[in-house]
């Protein structure tokens, strides 16, 4: 199992068309990966954070084969396509996870 963590922070002036794109465009992409065995998109809540929001996509591979193929294409279109919409509105956050022990 390989993990590869995605956080999208976005600006304030932005949250109410990433909230839209979130819940239209992302959901549809990321049901349309075919390497990705499970996910989970999760709005972020912390006290970390005043300004804008975060929003993360935890992604679980079969192994690190698949997350490094996920890294050189899928990832790189996926960017691309919000760096379009968004322009430096959203940034994009990757954090590689590799598990020591689970139970999942």
């Amino acid at each position: 199992m390989s993990i590869l963590s995605l956080t999208f922070h976005t600006t304030e002036s932005a949250l109410k068309e990433w909230e839209n794109y979130t819940q239209n465009e992302l959901q549809l992409l990321i049901e349309n990966l075919m390497d990705v065995e499970k996910y989970i998109l999760s709005e972020v809540h912390t006290d970390m954070i005043t300004e804008g929001k975060n929003t993360n996509l935890l992604l679980v591979f079969n192994d690190e084969e698949m997350r490094s193929q996920f890294l050189e294409n899928e990832l790189v279109n996926i960017t691309e396509r919000i760096e379009a919409k968004f322009a430096d509105s959203v940034m994009i956050f990757s954090t590689f996870l590799n598990p020591l022990k689970s139970r999942f």
